[in-house]
């Protein structure tokens, strides 16, 4: 192990070195390119570009006789594909359902469509899965179960099984808006204090009022920016508890 260290190339270090951040930079543009998704909303087509430019700058990065021109040319291209795909689903929809795919229904009616379940390759016991996780143990209380083209499956309740709302409840309610964030971790920010048209000092005085002057005690203070109430919360330094779920 030793030996290993002291005979080590430092010029294949720096080498990878170089090609990692290269790799990592250019990621992070081809990122940006594409547009912010979460992998649980990544589409077949999505999916397969993103193994596919990770795997080429995996390559780039590791593998010295590699020529990283070669490999930085192929994830901008597989980049540009996906960014011009993206576009064109925006703009057809023939596209959008060739590349991204449609919803399909899982369960209609309160029914299973079995041919759109062989169709999916999912049998019975993944979809009682999926339907527990979505919070639905009883499968007579679903009317509509549909399988999205990120994969998830959205599911809609019989008529007699949805919650009450306040509507339905004829009950008086108080309109609520965003919250904007003026203090993390003790620091003010000034810019969201801007967009809800306060400043620093109603700010410092609204924690004067409530006794909370300390910025460094505070994780978190919220402001409403339709009813102007501030919220703190707390770091609370003192608490120390046990996990019981591990």
């Amino acid at each position: 192990m030793i030996n290993e260290i002291l005979n080590t190339n430092f010029n294949e270090v720096l080498d990878v070195s170089i090609r990692a951040i290269t790799s990592l930079i250019l990621l992070f543009f081809i990122t940006k390119l594409i547009g912010k998704k979460q992998v649980s909303e990544l589409s077949l087509f999505d999916y397969v570009i993103s193994i596919s430019i990770g795997n080429f700058a995996a390559e780039i990065s590791m593998n010295l006789d590699y020529q990283i021109a070669n490999g930085l040319v192929a994830v901008l291209i597989f980049g540009l594909v996906a960014a011009i795909v993206a576009y064109l689903t925006m703009k057809s929809i023939f596209l959008r359902r060739f590349f991204l795919g449609s919803p399909t229904i899982i369960i209609e009616n309160g029914k299973f469509v079995y041919k759109n379940l062989k169709r999916l390759k999912m049998d019975i016991n993944d979809f009682l899965e999926t339907a527990r996780i979505a919070g639905y143990f009883d499968i007579g209380k679903i009317k509509y179960a549909i399988m999205e083209a990120n994969g998830k499956v959205s599911f809609l309740l019989n008529e007699e099984e949805n919650p009450v709302t306040i509507k339905d409840a004829k009950l008086t309610y108080k309109k609520e808006g965003l919250q904007a964030n003026v203090i993390i971790d003790g620091k003010i920010m000034h810019k969201n204090l801007e967009v809800i048209k306060k400043d620093e000092n109603w700010l410092l005085k609204q924690l004067k009022v409530i006794g909370k002057e300390r910025l460094d005690d505070i994780l978190l203070a919220t402001v409403d920016n339709v009813t102007g109430k501030l919220s703190i919360y707390e770091k609370n330094k003192q608490i120390d508890i046990k996990n019981s779920l591990e």
